[in-house]
C-alpha cells in the first residue's frame, strides 16, 4: 500500500476514531440507544473539520451530517463466532493503493429479524493486519450505498465490541466506506459470501453532500 499523503494527520483521525468507539462500547453497555446519537453527532463534526474526511473539501462546510436510519433496538444482536471456519485468502485490486489480501479466519452465526444468517470475518494480510467484517444486502442501491457497507474495521478502529467466542453486530452503526462519498478513495467491498438477502434497513444510508 502507498503511504498517504498526511501520515500525521491520518494517524489521528484514526486515534479519533477509535476513542469515539470506545465510548459506545462503554456506553451501549446500559443505553445503545444513547451510544449511537452521540456517536452520530461525533462523527459528523470530526467529517466536517478534519483534514483526512472522506467528505469532499468543498462539501465539508455546509454538509448536513450522514443519513441514518432511525435507531432500532431488534438490528443489535450478539454473534456466535466460529474460529474453525475454512481459511481462505482472496486479492482485491484497489485503484490506488494496489492489491490488499485478505483472509477468512472465522464467522459469526447470528439471527436477524428471524433470519437466520452466517457472515465471514476477515483479517488484512500485512504488516499490523486488522479485522473486517463489510456486508451487502437487499438495500444496497436503493436506499443504502451500491458497494455495501461495513461493521468492523479494526485497522480505523471501527470496533464495536468482540470475544473470542461472541461479536456485537449493531447495525445501527452500519457505516458508508470512504468510496460513497467520492471516487478518488479506493475501497475493498464484501465478497459475495457476505451478501445476506434481506434488506438491512439500519444504518447509514446513501450520502447526500448537498
Amino acid at each position: 500500500m502507498s503511504t498517504p499523503s498526511s501520515p500525521i494527520t491520518l494517524a489521528h483521525w484514526r486515534r479519533t476514531v477509535a476513542e469515539l468507539y470506545g465510548d459506545v462500547r462503554t456506553v451501549a453497555i446500559h443505553d445503545p440507544a444513547r451510544a449511537a446519537s452521540v456517536f452520530r453527532e461525533k462523527r459528523d463534526q470530526l467529517f466536517r473539520q478534519h483534514p483526512d474526511s472522506p467528505i469532499p473539501s468543498t462539501y465539508r462546510s455546509g454538509w448536513r451530517g450522514a443519513s441514518w436510519y432511525p435507531y432500532d433496538a431488534s438490528y443489535r444482536v450478539i454473534g456466535t463466532v466460529k474460529a474453525d471456519a475454512p481459511r481462505a485468502s482472496f486479492d482485491m485490486a484497489l485503484a490506488a493503493d494496489g492489491v490488499t489480501r485478505s483472509t477468512r479466519v472465522a464467522t459469526v452465526e447470528f439471527s436477524l429479524l428471524g433470519h437466520a444468517s452466517v457472515l465471514a470475518l476477515y483479517w488484512f494480510e500485512g504488516y499490523g493486519g486488522g479485522l473486517w467484517l463489510p456486508f451487502a444486502d437487499a438495500t444496497n442501491g436503493v436506499s443504502t450505498y451500491g458497494g455495501g457497507r461495513y461493521l468492523y474495521d479494526t485497522i480505523k478502529g471501527a470496533d464495536l465490541g468482540a470475544t473470542a467466542s461472541e461479536f456485537v453486530l449493531d447495525f445501527n452503526f452500519a457505516y458508508n466506506p470512504s468510496c460513497a462519498y467520492e471516487d478518488r478513495w479506493s475501497c475493498p467491498l464484501p465478497p459475495e459470501e457476505n451478501r445476506l438477502s434481506f434488506a438491512v434497513a439500519s444504518g447509514e444510508r446513501i450520502p447526500q453532500l448537498e
